[in-house]
């Protein structure tokens, strides 16, 4: 692992804003927020607000079932690109992606199983306490009694 390696959450924002972009440019939509977990061999992602106006406007007319396999058709054409996205991002094979969403809610999850887990550096939590007390002692210098 190098200086350079990324840390588990910047691999995770790039992943959030590369998944955004993608919807936004192959289906004009971008979902409202993206979570993103990596961990081990896997990441999930859970996207809100990832039904499109179509699907909306279908499921809201009570063609529900219309909707959903609407959903499930996008879904499919989308998922190789969303695999071939967390390949180039991670540098690690996806070997299954799994998804689903409930057009009620306007969710979808995805869970990408990879063939290993991606190299990330993990900071030093001991620099992170350093600073913490660093910037507290700046701020409140110990007073000497006399």
């Amino acid at each position: 692992m190098t200086p350079s390696t990324p840390t588990r959450g910047q691999v995770e924002r790039t992943l959030v804003q590369r998944v955004q972009a993608l919807y936004r440019e192959r289906l004009g939509h971008q979902p409202s927020k993206i979570t993103c977990q990596l961990s081990d061999q896997n990441v999930v992602l859970v996207l809100e607000g990832s039904t499109t106006q179509p699907e909306q406007l279908l499921a809201q007319s009570g063609r529900l079932e219309l909707a959903e396999q609407v959903h499930s058709d996008l879904d499919d054409a989308i998922q190789p690109q969303l695999k071939t996205l967390i390949e180039e991002t991670l540098n690690v094979s996806v070997i299954e992606l799994l998804s689903d969403a409930t057009l009620a809610s306007g969710r979808t999850g995805i869970i990408a199983l990879l063939t290993n887990a991606p190299e990330v550096r993990t900071p030093d939590p001991t620099s992170k306490i350093k600073r913490k007390l660093s910037s507290t002692s700046e701020k409140n210098p110990e007073r000497t009694a006399s």
